[in-house]
């Protein structure tokens, strides 16, 4: 095989335009400014249209979640009150919360309903629940008085006072009374005083502390004691082995025994009829 050349070997080169002496080659502009202006504002756009995007995407996400809470909250058409009761009254105490419930099932706050119901004086303690599409269940404890407070209020076994409208049944519980911040440590005294008569056959169905801390009480028998407000277990004791030896005898004719004194007690008896004296 041969390799044929046409022409001379100097033609072979590429050939290069003579620029005449003292000119330039010109070459066409080109602006260098543009592509980082297109650049920047491609930055610019696309956070913002991002922004946008996500905005959109949570406004329809509210509006489906504000149809959906629609459908669900619906009014509330039936109040349920659980929970034993004997004194109180399960009916009046669902119109009365019905009467200041003005928000749906959903939208309704359970803490001032709880709040609502807690003010009623026979409940001890309650719970609110919903129960869909449109109850609501409120559970409650109720109170159980042990004792009256002075002439107006009752006692349950932790000492609490509540304020029922008192009915003519209570007036058959003790009667306890003494300064407002005393009230647990009256019923404690009171049960303690309890234990300590129920040997000889007697109870407590008055007990008063004065607010110097003296102590005054009546029994069953209706001997008023007037203990004090030192040595009380002392005094009592002494004055139940008296009672045992000679006064439960004569507890009929006793209208108060003062037990304040260190060696003895002081009696006041009843005053007989006049019909007896005159016999």
């Amino acid at each position: 095989m041969s390799f044929l050349r046409w022409g001379n070997k100097q033609n072979d080169e590429p050939e290069e335009e003579e620029i005449p002496r003292g000119a330039s080659r010109e070459f066409p502009e080109r602006n260098v400014s543009d592509e980082p202006a297109e650049k920047e504002q491609e930055i610019w756009w696309k956070p913002f249209w991002t922004f946008s995007t996500l905005l959109i995407f949570f406004v329809v996400l509210w509006g489906l979640g504000q149809q959906v809470w629609q459908m669900l909250d619906k009014p509330i058409s039936q109040i349920v009150v659980e929970g034993k009761a004997r004194h109180l009254d399960r009916n009046q105490l669902a119109i009365s919360i019905g009467e200041r419930l003005e928000e749906s099932l959903l939208s309704a706050r359970l803490e001032d309903i709880q709040q609502l119901v807690s003010e009623h004086p026979w409940v001890r303690v309650s719970a609110i629940k919903r129960k869909w599409p449109e109850t609501l269940v409120v559970q409650v404890e109720e109170e159980v008085p042990v004792a009256r407070w002075g002439e107006r209020g009752l006692l349950n076994h932790q000492g609490d006072i509540f304020w029922p409208e008192l009915k003519e049944e209570y007036r058959a519980l003790p009667r306890l009374s003494g300064p407002a911040p005393d009230t647990e440590r009256v019923m404690s005294q009171f049960h303690d005083l309890n234990q300590m008569f129920r040997p000889v056959g007697l109870s407590v169905v008055s007990l008063d502390l004065e607010a110097r801390g003296a102590w005054t009480l009546e029994l069953d028998n209706k001997i008023k004691l007037v203990i004090g407000r030192e040595a009380v277990n002392e005094r009592l004791e002494r004055f139940l082995d008296l009672y045992r030896l000679t006064l439960s005898e004569r507890s009929e004719e006793i209208e108060q025994i003062d037990i304040r004194y260190t060696h003895g007690v002081a009696v006041k008896w009843r005053e007989k009829p006049e019909s007896e004296d005159a016999g």
